[in-house]
């Protein structure tokens, strides 16, 4: 970005223009590394008062530039050959759920992914419903979200 306005004025600088530094304006930002959000709730079904694994990856598309913690990597650096996506390590996960017949989604959790994009964690099963995960963006990473129906049978 900071080579755009540099070249532009430059270029201008040869004409004999004025160069006027400003901001970078909201339509020459650099996009929002788009993540994806991989996610399963299971076993499905499950039995009532059993555990459910929640789990999942987080990935950013491999396609220029983007941060991962507070390091900038950079395509070259990490996305091998026909690697297409690269996992996001040490990024929050908020867990929700949202009980069948129910509109209001419920916090359950937040935890983090692993050094490799991975995270997990087991809850117990109480009624079905639909499991969310959620990574709700940081810097210049997109948010994304994912969600999975689990159906609990079993007495009460």
């Amino acid at each position: 970005m900071k080579m755009r306005r540099l070249a532009a004025g430059l270029a201008a600088a040869a004409l004999g223009a004025t160069v006027v530094a400003t901001a970078a304006s909201p339509a020459l930002a650099d996009p929002a590394g788009h993540t994806t959000l991989q996610f399963d709730a299971g076993p499905e079904p499950a039995w009532r008062g059993k555990a459910i694994t929640l789990s999942g990856k987080l990935s950013v598309e491999c396609d220029g530039d983007y941060i991962s913690g507070i390091v900038s990597v950079h395509k070259a650096d990490h996305c091998r050959g026909s690697e297409r996506w690269h996992r996001l390590g040490w990024k929050r996960i908020v867990i929700l759920f949202q009980p069948a017949g129910h509109g209001k989604w419920e916090y359950v959790d937040t935890i983090k992914t692993g050094s490799r994009g991975y995270f997990e964690t087991r809850v117990p099963a109480r009624t079905s419903g639909t499991w969310r995960a959620v990574f709700e963006g940081s810097g210049p990473l997109a948010p994304a979200q994912a969600t999975d129906w689990v159906k609990v049978i079993g007495r009460r």
